[in-house]
């Protein structure tokens, strides 16, 4: 009998602490933002600022946002070169690019003349993102691969 309520005063000892057991966090993912329909610098932030994220898995560096402009053909040459400059110069493992705007086409134009001569193999560890259209996807993957890094097609939507 002396064992029985012995047994039962160590349950109700230890049931309390059994019961404060933390819940696991239950991470809920929130709906996409809309791809913009228009040229709207502000309306593009928002969307990337909710598409990048999706896709930094295994990144340890900050992203390189590339929002190309649809009418703005100055600032379009700005970023080119820009572009440009950012992949000749080195782009290291942990890093994403993502490339985005209104015209997927002007998009993917930039990506594949921003990689020509990249020396192949040299971009292992490195994410390119490009959120446009099917149509253009082929034709990135084919200009990206070759520099050893790891493409991701996001259609845009």
């Amino acid at each position: 009998m002396k064992l029985m309520i012995r047994l039962m005063l160590a349950a109700c000892l230890v049931l309390p602490f059994a019961a404060c057991k933390k819940e696991e966090e239950v991470k809920v993912e929130k709906a996409p933002v809309a791809a913009p329909k228009t040229d709207d610098k502000a309306a593009w932030q928002d969307y990337l600022n909710d598409q990048v994220p999706r896709h930094m898995e295994g990144i340890t560096n900050s992203p390189y946002v590339y929002r190309v402009p649809a009418q703005d053909q100055d600032g379009y040459e700005r970023l080119l070169e820009k572009a440009k400059m950012d992949v000749a110069s080195g782009i290291v493992k942990g890093n994403i690019l993502a490339y985005a705007g209104l015209d997927p086409t002007k998009t993917a134009d930039m990506i594949v003349t921003a990689f020509e001569g990249v020396t192949p193999n040299t971009m292992k560890g490195v994410r390119v993102v490009f959120i446009g259209d099917a149509a253009n996807s082929e034709r990135v993957k084919a200009a990206v691969e070759p520099a050893g890094v790891e493409y991701v097609f996001v259609e845009a939507k």
